[in-house]
């Protein structure tokens, strides 16, 4: 299927074999030496100039997507487990269930596989950079922009790292597993913290807000500030209420919060970025690379129908995503909560999720919830409203019609439509249906809103009108106020890839048919799934500080309302994306919102079908929040310890 909006110029990841580069693995996994290698390309080739110095450089790029040698759901597991799961407003069951429930632990297969792939992906920047260093025939305005580059890259590597297992042994230019088998975690937080900002601030320095030579997907300015302002939040909350053991130093933390905010008033002021207009467009193939998009993992093969032994990307969304009954296998569901925290006429709930026909919330049901009658909220009851499937296929003995949905244990009836959207997990999906265009976004322009209004907060008070401002921004977005008068621009734009869509499954409406399906979904539509414009009467996003103070009353929560506000804003803007968990973490809100978004309770199985809420049965422990370092590095690398947590006497507590 052909998109309508490939009108980006994408970075091209090629399979170049440069010696040692692509031979770097994490974990001192030699396995690449039994491999029989026919061409190999001398390493002084990569640099023989510009051209190849560009390609060299695609070696580590190619480590932001999913690879068979390391971590095949890279950009999926183990992001969603450590970077949303935790949270509980993301869930899942059967092998996947302790990650919600805190049993998370050292041998646990996913954590190995991102450990692997990520030190991979360091090892290879690091030989670049080292590479790039003695080139000669690579010229001045290359070199600066690669080594930018290939700085941002190895940061990022570092960053994800960092904010999943805390302290990790820095393999610094030149060094990988090779070359240095055993290394010690970085000695405290602070030292680590401070080579990543290294990297970052000289990514930021090298590098220009557009990427180099036009190619979306290649660092930037904008990608290098963003990640650099959240990299001095987080060595402010391990030198105070992150500590862990660190020595605390509340004025050294201030001066990491006022570097931050330059980062992102930098980024808010030059950078070339503003909001999509629309929430609900954001997963739609028309929105690739978009104007918030800061860094994104873009799945999008192009022209190529991937069959089942012939994917061009690894990375099966669709069926990890869907509904079980729909032709999913239940990787992700989400929580009653989360859906009950949102105020009625926000989009980003209907944007991003659709739920089973449970009776006790039928649209014409109001003693249940009113904003059920709203007019596009009754669009995501039942079915998922961009492929037009009816959830449980319409089957009148299915599951999907409870509030917990039975899929080995209870899991809530809710499924994400962020990524369970462009591709049918149940037709044409075994043949050559497999192409599914996804945007994974790890920063976009609302991560540095909120982030400059915490830090802001964090200096200036909870008072603070420009960290208010940028919360309103958000909300006039999100309850739909950006797309009043630009209706039919929007349906131009996005409604086409669905009517394309619908051709290829030639489905026709029929309405004397006995397959529910096929009576609602219709070969062509005159409008977006989500109807576009603000819920009739809504001409104002309302007070963000009146209803903030009201939620956190009847939560109980214990924060400060400026904080209550920013981390539920992020809670409602980033459900399934992998910087919530981190987010809230470095904002020291972790503990207070599992504590009172999800209190402490026990339902009988029996019951759980009729009730929508969450069962917590363990005690929080934010120690828990540094993922346990994977068993195999422990045994493989003598110098490396593992977190306080995880330790013999710790790990049932």
């Amino acid at each position: 299927m052909k998109t309508t909006i490939m009108k980006n110029k994408y970075i091209h990841i090629t399979a170049v074999v440069c010696g040692v580069l692509i031979g770097m693995t994490s974990c001192n996994d030699n396995k690449f030496l039994e491999v029989d290698q026919y061409n190999i390309i001398g390493k002084d080739a990569m640099f023989a100039n510009d051209a190849n110095a560009k390609k060299g450089l695609n070696g580590v790029y190619d480590m932001l997507f999913p690879n068979d040698s390391y971590g095949p759901d890279w950009g999926f597991k183990p992001n969603l487990f450590t970077g949303c799961h935790p949270t509980i407003d993301t869930q899942a069951t059967l092998d996947d269930k302790d990650w919600n429930t805190q049993n998370w632990n050292q041998s646990d297969g996913n954590l190995l596989n991102g450990w692997k792939h990520v030190y991979a992906g360091i090892c290879r920047a690091n030989d670049y950079l080292a590479g790039l260093e003695k080139a000669e025939a690579v010229s001045s305005g290359a070199k600066k922009s690669l080594e930018g580059e290939g700085r941002a890259l190895r940061a990022f590597f570092f960053h994800w790292l960092a904010t999943t297992f805390g302290r990790v042994p820095m393999l610094s230019t030149g060094e990988n597993y090779i070359n240095t088998p055993y290394k010690a975690r970085a000695e405290t937080y602070v030292e680590m913290w401070d080579f990543i900002i290294d990297d970052f601030r000289a990514a930021a320095d090298l590098l220009d807000w557009q990427p180099m030579d036009g190619q979306y997907g290649r660092a930037t300015k904008g990608m290098a500030l963003t990640y650099l302002g959240d990299a001095y939040m987080w060595k402010a909350y391990r030198l105070t209420n992150g500590a862990n053991g660190q020595k605390q130093d509340e004025a050294e933390a201030k001066k990491c919060y006022q570097e931050a905010e330059k980062c992102f008033a930098e980024v808010l002021k030059n950078g070339p970025y503003k909001l999509n207009d629309s929430f609900t467009t954001l997963w739609d193939p028309a929105s690739a690379w978009g104007p918030e998009a800061i860094w994104v993992e873009q799945l999008d093969e192009g022209n190529n129908w991937g069959k089942w032994d012939n994917l061009t990307s690894k990375l099966m969304l669709k069926w990890f995503t869907a509904c079980p009954e729909n032709g999913g296998w239940g990787s992700l569901y989400l929580s009653w909560e989360w859906w009950s925290s949102f105020e009625r006429g926000d989009k980003r709930r209907e944007g991003s999720a659709c739920t089973g026909a449970v009776p006790q919330i039928d649209p014409n049901n109001e003693k249940y919830d009113p904003q059920y009658k709203d007019w596009y909220v009754a669009s995501v009851y039942g079915r998922n409203p961009y492929l037009q499937e009816v959830l449980g296929k319409g089957n009148p003995g299915t599951k999907t019609k409870q509030f917990h949905f039975t899929n080995g244990q209870f899991a809530p009836a809710i499924w994400s439509t962020k990524f369970w959207r462009t591709a049918s997990a149940d037709y044409k999906a075994w043949g050559d249906g497999h192409w599914s265009p996804t945007p994974i976004y790890w920063k976009r322009l609302p991560n540095v809103m909120l982030d400059y209004a915490e830090c802001r907060f964090r200096l200036y008070g909870g008072d603070d009108a420009e960290a208010w401002k940028q919360i309103d921004l958000l909300r006039e977005r999100a309850f739909g106020l950006r797309e009043n008068g630009k209706e039919k621009a929007l349906t131009e734009k996005y409604l086409p890839y669905y009517n394309q869509f619908a051709e290829w499954t030639e489905r026709t409406h029929n309405p004397n048919s006995d397959n529910e399906n096929d009576r609602i979904f219709q070969k062509t539509r005159s409008e977006y799934p989500i109807p576009f414009g603000s819920y009739p009467g809504i001409n104002i996003a309302p007070d963000a500080k009146a209803f903030y103070t009201a939620f956190k009353t009847k939560q109980g929560l214990k924060s400060p309302l400026w904080k209550v506000a920013v981390n539920t804003e992020r809670r409602k803007e980033f459900n399934c994306e992998w910087s919530l968990r981190p987010d809230m973490q470095k904002s020291g809100f972790m503990e207070d919102h599992v504590e009172h978004d999800y209190p402490m309770r026990e339902t009988p199985n029996d019951k759980m079908a009729d009730t929508p809420w969450t069962n917590r049965n363990y005690k929080y422990n934010d120690l828990k929040m540094d993922m346990p370092i994977p068993h195999d590095e422990i045994l493989k690398n003598p110098l490396c310890d593992q977190n306080a947590a995880y330790t013999k006497h710790e790990t049932n507590k």
